[in-house]
């Protein structure tokens, strides 16, 4: 089982997953009014280049052919620009020159955004997995520091991520309802052949331990889904 950069390719996939981790604020996001124009609005911004859901801010989780979970991740300092296609697109959508999209990673972290597994691979250790990923990848590029909200209802999730290392540095308001946990972590540098430098490949081969609980979603509802469903947005 392999973690990788997704690809273009992987849009039906990772969109669902995407779509199941943020929830209702895939709505805010897209201005969509149901669910399949929330997906569909979200793989157009997924293929394409320069925006916060483009394919290259994702790895993923490949697990018998198939994406079995995605964390999506990207720098602070680079969140003003990639948002600007997807503020753009729903100023021009709504009409409303005045919208605005709440700020969640702070300039000089790297962040995760969300993160979600599917429901056939929970319980094997992969929401673990993909964190560890993203450290990694921030890492190798040279990220002193790695933050995430988590909803402070969600014990377990913020259970785990204690265990992993991450510590509450305050509290932020996403899409004007939801309370969210800001949480941290410092990163080691990783040593070289050329001394602290941060290298590596865009492919992960990771074998972590399954934690007693896992984590499929950082935001929004249970941690735990099982199909059927019905998605609801949630930052």
């Amino acid at each position: 089982m392999t973690i990788r950069q997704a690809q273009p390719a992987d849009a039906p996939s990772v969109v669902r997953l995407l779509f199941d981790a943020i929830k209702d604020i895939g709505f805010q996001l897209t201005g969509a009014a149901t669910e399949q124009e929330v997906i569909d609005r979200l793989t157009n911004f997924f293929v394409q280049e320069g925006n916060r859901f483009s394919s290259n801010q994702f790895l993923v989780k490949i697990a018998d052919g198939e994406t079995a979970g995605m964390i999506l991740c990207y720098h602070g300092s680079d969140a003003e620009t990639i948002d600007r296609p997807i503020l753009d697109e729903l100023r021009r959508i709504t009409n409303d020159p005045t919208l605005t999209i709440d700020k969640e990673a702070d300039e000089d972290e790297y962040y995760i955004d969300a993160l979600a597994v599917s429901p056939e691979w929970g319980g094997r250790g992969i929401g673990t997995e993909l964190i560890q990923a993203a450290e990694q990848h921030a890492q190798q590029r040279g990220y002193g520091k790695i933050a995430l909200n988590v909803e402070q209802y969600n014990e377990r999730a913020c259970s785990l991520y204690k265990k992993l290392g991450y510590v509450t540095d305050k509290e932020t308001i996403i899409n004007k309802k939801n309370v969210f946990s800001y949480d941290k972590k410092p990163l080691k540098a990783v040593e070289t052949a050329s001394g602290l430098a941060f290298c590596g490949t865009e492919v992960f081969s990771l074998h972590a331990a399954s934690p007693p609980q896992l984590l499929t979603k950082i935001k929004g509802a249970p941690p735990v889904r099982k199909p059927p469903f019905t998605p609801s947005f949630d930052r």
